[in-house]
């Protein structure tokens, strides 16, 4: 064997001593094919009028669907619903109210609109509620916090008076009811299930601003006109009538009854409340228009390396869509319900996140769904309607990333994600936004229930790790301060309302930063070998134990 040369030996040598090459990077999503423009071009066109507000079962929500349906195609991604198409048929009972509604007692009428709002949670075209009124403080039944306002009472075929929210949390139980934070008692959902179960055949929701935590005008947007439901389940509970009253004609109410309203509330705010009968009796007769038809939730998948196991990302589509014309309806007056923000920003923000995922040149490990769900203005319907109906076991769906709603304002340095606190998710995203100089914040108004009120909640209620995308609260640059104002005004001035349309100085460049982020939690959540977990002593972390 010819000797080797000295040169020879030391290339050797040095190729030795030489650290090995880098690895290739991981695998990732590409996330610089979300930008504003593609993301807006969607956005605009969902929340056109020729979308008609994207009600569900209406030709508005029809051309949403077909419109989503033709997107994920375009992209690749493969139909997700069991039956091989892109639509998940959920069935749905509409029904619209007559505006003669009326409650009445002796002495008084409260007219609809005005002083109430009112639908059946049953389909006869005609329900008859009389009898007598039973204030129950906060309708709350909860045993594990020994805490019961329908104890020693019986309120079959009688109207409960409610309040919203929760009780307040004392100082010797600061937690109770989940402090300052909304818990799923204090919802409007849970109100109206509960009285449902002790056999009431009326509820009457009273509506403050404070309490419910939005004006009066989002309870007439949001319950008159059009409403959809679920079919009511053979031998389920139902009420006849379901109401919002105003807190004026409350008082009055409570006041015809021998009763002062705010003594009343008073008292209900401490344990060991009882419900007390009013010294009045009141009746009403709703005549309605139903009809059970189907609403589609837009399903996707593309498929993973174990398409076994999945993460699934969520928006819903729909919105009021265009409502009634009223007697006192100025000329010309708007009466489409856009949702721009709520919520045709999350459905564009999840086609960017399938584009992501589509041009990368890597399959993620596990499927990737995206639900485009209907309904969810109505109670989380459609949302629900896929947490019973899922496309793979829901044992097998590590987590859930839910969009209701993207920035519009501008960068920021927080990102809020909602149920990240009770998950081994938050972790994994709090790593991801310090990898970019941000930070993962706390719910910006843990006392409005968000956790509660959008598309993850059938997920968490199924024990599946969810997060939904919430409101930032630091913005930067020199107008940090007015954007933040902005944001906050939203709620008492278009959150349902026609005015939540696109606006052409919509910065959306800090929404993209924050899809970006979903983009990467989403596949890495796919790639880590161990499932998600809630977090022990979390109130959903016993189901799929």
């Amino acid at each position: 064997m010819r000797a080797l040369t000295f040169t020879a030996l030391l290339v050797l040598a040095t190729a030795c001593t030489q650290p090995p090459p880098p690895p290739p990077p991981p695998p990732t999503p590409a996330e610089g094919e979300i930008t504003v423009e593609s993301l807006t071009n969607h956005l605009k066109i969902l929340a056109s009028d020729e979308f008609a507000g994207r009600a569900p079962a209406t030709p508005g929500g029809v051309k949403t669907t077909e419109y989503l349906a033709k997107q994920l195609a375009a992209l690749g991604i493969e139909p997700g619903a069991a039956d091989g198409t892109y639509f998940q048929q959920v069935p749905i009972v509409e029904s619209v109210t007559e505006r003669n509604f009326v409650l009445s007692v002796p002495g008084n009428t409260y007219r609809y609109y005005t002083d109430i709002i009112a639908v059946s949670g049953t389909e006869k075209p005609r329900v008859q509620v009389q009898g007598e009124v039973v204030f129950v403080g906060y309708g709350i039944n909860a045993p594990e916090l020994k805490w019961n306002d329908y104890d020693g009472v019986n309120v079959r075929n009688k109207w409960v008076l409610i309040m919203v929210n929760d009780p307040p949390a004392p100082a010797d139980e600061p937690t109770l009811f989940g402090g300052a934070a909304l818990t799923y008692y204090g919802r409007w959902t849970y109100k109206y299930e509960e009285a449902a179960r002790q056999g009431a055949a009326g509820a009457l929701l009273i509506h403050t601003d404070e309490s419910a935590t939005y004006p009066w005008q989002v309870v007439q947007s949001s319950w008159s006109g059009t409403q959809y439901s679920l079919p009511p389940q053979p031998g389920a509970a139902a009420l006849g009538i379901k109401g919002w009253i105003t807190d004026a004609s409350a008082k009055d109410l409570a006041r015809r009854g021998g009763r002062n309203l705010d003594t009343m509330r008073a008292a209900a705010r401490k344990r060991g409340f009882k419900a007390i009968t009013l010294n009045t009796r009141a009746a009403a007769t709703l005549s309605q228009r139903s009809s059970r038809k189907t609403a589609p939730n837009v399903i996707g998948v593309l498929k993973g390396t174990d398409p076994s196991e999945a993460v699934i990302y969520s928006a819903h589509w729909d919105h009021f869509g265009t409502r009634e014309p009223l007697p006192t309806d100025a000329p010309g007056v708007d009466r489409i319900y856009n949702g721009a923000y709520d919520n045709a920003s999350g459905c564009a923000g999840l086609l960017e996140i399938a584009r992501a995922f589509t041009k990368s040149p890597h399959k993620p490990a596990r499927s990737i769904y995206f639900a485009f769900v209907t309904a969810e203005e109505s109670g989380l319907l459609g949302s629900g309607f896929f947490a019973a109906n899922p496309p793979l076991p829901m044992a097998k769906v590590a987590a859930n990333i839910n969009v209701d709603g993207v920035n519009y304002l501008g960068p920021t340095k927080d990102m809020i994600q909602l149920g990240s606190d009770r998950s081994t998710l938050g972790p994994m995203v709090e790593g991801i936004l310090q990898e970019r100089g941000r930070a993962l914040g706390a719910d910006t108004h843990p006392e409005r229930g968000y956790f509660f009120r959008s598309d993850h909640f059938p997920f968490a209620k199924a024990g599946v790790p969810a997060l939904s995308l919430g409101e930032p609260r630091e913005f930067t640059g020199p107008n940090a301060a007015a954007l933040l104002k902005k944001q906050e005004e939203y709620n008492g001035k278009d959150y349902h309302q026609p005015s939540d349309q696109y606006d052409a100085s919509w910065n959306f460049s800090g929404g993209v930063d924050d899809l970006r982020v979903l983009a990467q939690l989403g596949w890495r959540i796919a790639a880590q070998p161990a499932m998600p977990k809630y977090n022990d002593g979390d109130q959903f972390a016993q189901v799929r134990k």
